[in-house]
């Protein structure tokens, strides 16, 4: 008997492997060119701005004058992690696009 049933073995097992190593290929591709790109995001009407890579690494924080008010910090700080959270959102949103795309909506671990 050669390979296994239903088609997994010699020539076939090589395409899959092919395949599977194309995949890995066009991933890390994706995954880097995620990287490299950049995403702003505004908050507050704009007052706020965030910058972030595909890293989510912070690249600018941009706070225009009159949104820095001393009797409500709590407001700036709470203006600032929604902005940040939502540049977050931002990069995973487009990274599932993009591995979706390669993988046809099948969750691969690590990408």
């Amino acid at each position: 008997m050669k390979g296994f049933p239903g088609g997994f073995g010699g020539g076939n097992m090589n395409n899959l492997l092919k395949q599977a190593q194309k995949l890995q290929k066009d991933m890390e591709e994706a995954k880097k060119n995620l990287e490299e790109k950049e995403f702003e995001v505004t908050s507050g009407g704009g007052v706020i701005s965030v910058k972030m890579n595909g890293k989510k690494e912070i690249l600018e924080l941009n706070l225009k004058p009159e949104v820095v008010d001393p009797e409500d910090i709590e407001m700036l700080q709470d203006l600032i992690i929604s902005c940040i959270n939502e540049a977050y959102k931002k990069v995973d949103e487009e990274s599932n696009k993009e591995m979706s795309k390669l993988t046809g909506g099948f969750n691969i671990p690590g990408f």
